[in-house]
């Protein structure tokens, strides 16, 4: 298997490229529309043929380069079922395996981040890996306090989920704010402050009520842009234009 993790600065976004040596086949996962001539340049450097993206959930932070891909390669869109947007291609469904090539995927709807998020594990006998959207982060979670999440659903998904797998599993998350690109579900169930140890539904419930974050400054255009794969909407503000001006998005 050929594997890349890949890094979008501005919204600190993990997309990871996987593929298949023996035919070539080719998936990204979350990839970002401010990313779509890196990724594609590597495809091309790696002779890969691009055969699918795979979303985690409609990101509020970015818009998806999932629309600008399909355009310029070919590709199909791959979105989890609940909620998937029309645009999309094919449904993703837990308990029916995603095959490309010799490389299988396991979807596992894990939300509360957001009421349609799926993880997806990969394990080919050697090392077993689970891409973990926004879900679980290293040393964290994804916030629950928008786009129907909800943190007693956040805390059971990965309780009951991403912590049922193998001690061993490396967690490949969504995003990382500080420089660290991978963990374990055993270091997660051992150190993560918000949902590790003994920590119990109650308290994380209390730890997400506590944050106080921010509103998402792209959020009011990544949602309704991600429901339609990644198209532009017209309300994109001026310093976020940059990628909608240099791809032809057309319909």
């Amino acid at each position: 298997m050929i594997f890349r993790q890949l890094f979008e600065t501005d919204s600190s976004t993990y997309t990871y490229l996987l593929a298949c040596r023996d035919t070539g086949a080719a998936v990204l996962i979350d990839p970002v529309i401010d990313s779509v001539e890196r990724d594609i340049e590597l495809i091309q450097k790696l002779q890969l043929t691009l055969a699918y993206t795979i979303d985690t959930h409609l990101h509020a932070d970015h818009l998806t380069g999932a629309r600008v891909l399909r355009n310029k390669t070919g590709c199909q869109v791959a979105f989890p079922e609940v909620e998937m947007p029309e645009c999309a291609d094919i449904a993703m469904k837990e308990g029916v395996p995603f095959q490309f090539g010799s490389i299988r995927l396991d979807p596992l709807f894990t939300p509360g981040h957001t009421s349609h998020h799926f993880a997806y594990r990969l394990d080919d006998g050697t090392q077993s890996r689970v891409f973990t959207g926004d879900a679980l982060l290293i040393e964290g979670c994804g916030r629950t306090d928008f786009q129907s999440g909800d943190a007693a659903t956040l805390y059971h998904s990965i309780r009951e989920k991403l912590f049922t797998l193998p001690d061993e599993t490396l967690v490949y998350p969504g995003h990382d704010y500080n420089g660290r690109q991978v963990s374990s579900i055993g270091q997660e169930k051992a150190r993560n402050p918000r949902l590790g140890m003994d920590k119990s539904e109650a308290d994380f419930i209390a730890i997400m009520q506590d944050l106080d974050l921010p509103y998402p400054r792209k959020i009011d255009f990544a949602v309704p842009g991600n429901e339609q794969c990644g198209k532009c909407p017209d309300n994109v503000p001026a310093e976020f234009q940059g990628p909608c001006h240099r791809f032809d998005q057309g319909e």
